[in-house]
């Protein structure tokens, strides 16, 4: 791009100097023989004049009074009437420019020139025109080559740019070139890294979400399929089959909870449900795990209570919660159902050390953990929680108490005209 940048300016540029240089040289080459021969005239005449003023006077004309008036590079030759004919000067050779006067007297002069002597002077302005012709070369590839470099430059930079969009790095890189179409362009390929590095965090956000909300519905699913291998009663098996089938049920909304979320996490379709399924179910799921660990899980509170939700959703919710505390906390964990205004509280305490000081509210940020986990579940309940429209919150840090709050107001609903039907 850069030579074809550099030749199409040279080639205009060339074309242009053509033109108007031979036109130009044209011009002033019949400018000067022009100029060339209106000073031999005038020479004549000025020549007819003076002998004119010297019959008038002394009557005395001869070469050597006339050759003072005649430059070296001029030849005159007067005739006057009844005298010899007087010549200044030495005749030139080849051709000439020639001018003749009459005076008043009735004496002809001729007035010769060399034709060299314009021919020099157009040799002096082609040369002129010349130099001038080759600086505007020079300064019109500086030119070209400067506007080369300033929109190769930019081109290069964008092909890197949509390069390393291509190989996985959507780093936009806010650059600009002063050029409109440039940057218009370098505008689009920033948009479309940013919209990458979007996608791509969305991607790896669902891929530790689901990671991190599979990883106990598949060792709890696991523990049911082995106690199913193991043992050869029929009620036992039955039993533990159809557990297996709801937490396989389970598995299923919440991978379909995790691709909702990750398309818009507004779009959940919010339902009343019973609580106390919900919280019976964490329960019955997590008593073994906290068994083995010497610990209880109880629940208490006001029962019967109805909320607004995805039953799906509030169940992982309460997993993540029911999961930290078996990691992090101690003791006896307690799930209590209370009611505040128009609200369902779900809160889970223990009796462990707490969230430290310095974590407070970041506690729900990704990545923040107390201890060495992956910071993910509580981020993941928010999530979810705020999806349903409800929230999390960390009601007290020593004991921790998290507080799970729930709509009990069902949503209104649109009629298929669109208004709002209550």
């Amino acid at each position: 791009m850069r030579r074809r940048l550099i030749q199409s300016t040279l080639a205009v540029v060339l074309v242009v100097i053509a033109v108007f240089g031979v036109s130009l040289v044209i011009v002033e080459a019949r400018t000067i023989t022009s100029t060339a021969q209106e000073r031999v005239d005038l020479e004549a005449v000025r020549l007819a004049g003076i002998v004119d003023s010297r019959l008038l006077g002394t009557g005395t004309v001869d070469a050597e009074i006339l050759s003072e008036q005649v430059s070296r590079e001029r030849y005159a030759v007067i005739r006057i009437p009844g005298r010899p004919v007087i010549e200044v000067g030495k005749q030139p050779t080849g051709e000439v420019l020639r001018g003749k006067a009459v005076g008043e007297e009735g004496e002809t002069v001729l007035v010769e020139e060399p034709r060299s002597s314009v021919t020099r002077e157009v040799g002096r302005t082609l040369l002129i025109i010349g130099l001038v012709a080759l600086l505007a070369v020079i300064a019109a590839v500086l030119l070209a080559l400067r506007q080369a470099g300033r929109l190769a430059s930019p081109l290069t930079d964008l092909a890197e740019t949509a390069e390393r969009l291509g190989s996985g790095d959507p780093r936009p890189r806010h650059k600009r070139y002063g050029v409109p179409e440039l940057d218009r362009v370098a505008d689009v390929l920033d948009a479309s890294a940013e919209r990458i590095a979007r996608m791509l965090t969305a991607e790896r956000r669902l891929a530790a979400d689901a990671s991190h909300q599979l990883r106990t519905p598949l060792t709890a699913l696991s523990m049911r399929l082995e106690e199913i291998t193991l043992t050869d009663d029929p009620e036992t098996v039955k039993e533990e089959a159809t557990i297996a089938l709801t937490q396989v049920e389970r598995l299923t909304d919440v991978v379909e909870r995790l691709l909702t979320n990750a398309r818009d996490p507004r779009s959940g379709s919010a339902v009343s449900f019973d609580l106390d399924d919900v919280i019976q179910q964490q329960i019955a799921e997590w008593r073994p795990a906290y068994r083995s660990a010497g610990r209880a899980i109880v629940s208490s509170g006001k029962r019967h209570l109805t909320a607004v939700g995805t039953p799906g959703a509030v169940a992982q919710v309460l997993a993540a919660l029911i999961e930290n505390s078996l990691m992090h906390g101690g003791g006896t964990v307690a799930l209590r159902t209370r009611v505040t205004g128009n609200q369902a509280v779900i809160e889970v305490a223990d009796e462990g050390p707490g969230v430290p000081a310095d974590l407070g509210a970041r506690i729900f940020e990704r990545t923040i953990s107390g201890r060495n986990s992956t910071g993910i579940g509580l981020a993941v309940a928010r999530d979810l929680a705020e999806a349903d429209g409800g929230r999390l919150e960390l009601l007290q840090p020593r004991p921790p108490v998290f507080g799970l709050f729930l709509s009990r107001t069902s949503p209104p609903k649109k009629s298929p005209a669109g208004t709002t039907v209550r």
